[in-house]
């Protein structure tokens, strides 16, 4: 990974990358994703979120720090595990652990927050190319509608609320995420957008997840359910009179309560 340093006056600071991984059964995809992790990432941390299969195990063989969040909800499972990386990570990446997302495409994503011209990236599943049934019409519709309304909320410019994304660990937490469901990525981007951190929208390729059925899109009950979450959260973060609750990384936020990270 080319990049992976920040000069400070004449001395240079390596600055260290921690990957957080949420899983529920995810046994088949699992072992290959993490594979594909350029060894630059310094620490990966692989959140379960209470799975019924051989996930655990086949994540702690492959080298990755695996912790258990016994709480459901898929934003819960990323906080954790932003939590649990080592302080001393300046940048964390999160993906999903289906192998739908590209790993090997995280020097992409870190690229611009390494060289100090962003402190957030997302992965546009939207803009890249993409594996035939890898995403539905619904799943590009919502990204490209949300997109609209964040750009008349905030001025932001996004096409997708995609998982793949990077961002600089202090802004992370300045941002105090509250949204403990699906809801956690737009979340994510609405405080950081109101915040005045620089965001960088980038395309990646996205595939067919390996194995399973999506948490979200395999199911009409999931996808209604995560649709649901996801416009509560833009209702509430719009609405809501207060600025964001700031926690530290050991710190307590007052958190939505979540639906089962399925």
């Amino acid at each position: 990974m080319t990049g992976a340093t920040r000069g400070v006056g004449r001395t240079t600071e390596r600055l260290r990358l921690g990957l957080v991984i949420p899983t529920l059964n995810e046994e088949e995809a699992i072992p290959d994703v993490l594979a594909r992790v350029p060894r630059d990432v310094d620490e990966i941390v692989v959140v379960d979120g209470g799975s019924m299969d051989r996930t655990v195990e086949r994540a702690a063989t492959a080298g990755a720090r695996v912790i258990v969040e016994s709480r459901p909800g898929y934003g819960r499972a990323c906080l954790a595990g932003a939590r649990a990386a080592a302080e001393t990570c300046a940048v964390l990446v999160f993906l999903d652990g289906d192998g739908s997302d590209c790993p090997e495409r995280i020097p992409d994503l870190v690229a611009p927050i390494l060289a100090g011209e962003a402190d957030f990236v997302i992965g546009s599943r939207s803009r890249g190319e993409r594996e035939p049934g890898s995403m539905s019409v619904h799943q590009l519709v919502a990204g490209y509608a949300i997109g609209a309304v964040l750009r008349l909320l905030y001025g932001a410019r996004c096409t997708d609320m995609g998982p793949f994304r990077a961002i600089e660990r202090d802004a992370l937490f300045r941002l105090g995420m509250r949204e403990m469901t699906y809801g956690w990525n737009l979340e994510m981007q609405m405080r950081a957008a109101r915040a005045g951190l620089r965001v960088l929208e980038l395309p990646v390729p996205h595939r067919r997840r390996v194995g399973g059925a999506s948490k979200v899109s395999g199911t009409l009950a999931g996808t209604l359910r995560a649709s649901l979450r996801i416009l509560l959260t833009l209702a509430r973060v719009a609405f809501e009179r207060q600025g964001p609750v700031h926690a530290g990384v050991g710190g307590r936020e007052r958190e939505h309560e979540s639906e089962p990270m399925e």
